[in-house]
C-alpha cells in the first residue's frame, strides 16, 4: 500500500519483543482458525516474543483462552490473553464502582453469556423494566434485527440505565459477512438517550491492563496486530504504540484506495501492512 510499508511477521520479529495480537480477523473468524495462525504464534514464541492476545470480547480471557484451543491453537504458544471483558470486571469489581451486589443486569450478548453479571455478583434479568443496569457484551444481529434490541432496550434509556459494553466492535464476521456487532447496539442505546461506558479497543484501558499483566516497560519494543483500523489501529495510536494492518478479516475485501481514506477518516495510520498473520514457509518452527 503507497505510504505504509508492507512487512513480514519475520521482519516485525527482528524488531519487537512483545506483540498485542487480536483474535478475531487475525488468528480465526468466526469458523476456525486462519491458515498459518497457529505456527506464527509459535514462531514468535520459539524467537522468544511475549505475545498478549488482545480481544474486544464481553467474556474473560481464560474462556477465550479455552476457546482457542479447541480451534487447535496450543495454550503455550501466548502468554496471556486480556480482553474487554476483563477490564470492566477490573473496573467495575472496585469497591468504588457503582455496581451493587446482587443488583439486577440485563445482559446483551451471544450466546446467553452473562458471564460479567456473574463475577460481578449481579442478578441476571431478560426484562430492561426491572434491571438496575445493562451490560452489551455481544450481538446476534445476524438473526435478531436491529428493531428488535431496540424493543429490548427503549424501557432501559426510559429510565437512564447506565450501559456498560464491553465489546466495542460495530461489526462482527458470521458466516462469511458482516453484522451489526455489539458495539452498533451501544450506539442504538446512545440513541435513544442513554449513558455508555464503553470499554476495549480502542480505549486506553485495556492497553494499560495488558501492559501491566504482561509487565511491559518500553512501549517501544511493542506491536499490536489487528485487523480492525477503528479498533486496533486506533487503540494503538491512543496507546502511543506500533501498530501493524492485517489484510485479512473484517477489511480483506476493502480496496487498497479505500483502506487509505478510512484511515485518514479515522486519524489512525499503521507503520506497516502485513498480508495475513503467517510465516513463510519452513520457518514456523
Amino acid at each position: 500500500m503507497k505510504d505504509i510499508p508492507s512487512t513480514s511477521l519475520e521482519a516485525l520479529s527482528d524488531c519487537y519483543d512483545v506483540f498485542f495480537v487480536d483474535q478475531f480477523g487475525v488468528l480465526r473468524d468466526d469458523v476456525g482458525a486462519y491458515a498459518g495462525a497457529v505456527a506464527a504464534l509459535h514462531f514468535l514464541k520459539a524467537h522468544g516474543k511475549k505475545i498478549v492476545i488482545l480481544s474486544n470480547s464481553g467474556r474473560s480471557g481464560e474462556f477465550n483462552a479455552g476457546r482457542l484451543a479447541k480451534l487447535g491453537f496450543d495454550r503455550s504458544s501466548f502468554d496471556f490473553f486480556v480482553t474487554s471483558g476483563d477490564v470492566a470486571y477490573d473496573i467495575l469489581s472496585k469497591p468504588n464502582a457503582s455496581v451493587t451486589l446482587g443488583g439486577r443486569c440485563l445482559t446483551i450478548s451471544s450466546g446467553g453469556d452473562t458471564d460479567l453479571a456473574s463475577r460481578l455478583g449481579l442478578t441476571s434479568t431478560s426484562d430492561a423494566g426491572m434491571a438496575d443496569l445493562v451490560i452489551i457484551s455481544g450481538s446476534e444481529a445476524e438473526r435478531i434485527p436491529m428493531a428488535r434490541y431496540q424493543e429490548i432496550l427503549v424501557p432501559a434509556a426510559e429510565r437512564n440505565l447506565p450501559c456498560y459494553c464491553t465489546n466495542p466492535d460495530f461489526h462482527k464476521l458470521a458466516n462469511g459477512t458482516l453484522a451489526p456487532g455489539a458495539g452498533s447496539i451501544a450506539q442504538l442505546y446512545e440513541g435513544l438517550g442513554g449513558r455508555v461506558t464503553w470499554l476495549g479497543k480502542p480505549y486506553i484501558e485495556i492497553y494499560r491492563l495488558a501492559q501491566l499483566i504482561a509487565g511491559v516497560d518500553d512501549i517501544k519494543r511493542v506491536v499490536c496486530i489487528g485487523d480492525s483500523i477503528e479498533h486496533d489501529i486506533a487503540g494503538a495510536t491512543v496507546a502511543s504504540m506500533d501498530s501493524a494492518l492485517v489484510r485479512t478479516g473484517i477489511n480483506s475485501h476493502v480496496s487498497d484506495e479505500n483502506l487509505m481514506t478510512m484511515m485518514q477518516d479515522a486519524g489512525a495510520m499503521p507503520k506497516f501492512i502485513l498480508n495475513r498473520f503467517a510465516v513463510l514457509p519452513g520457518r514456523s518452527r
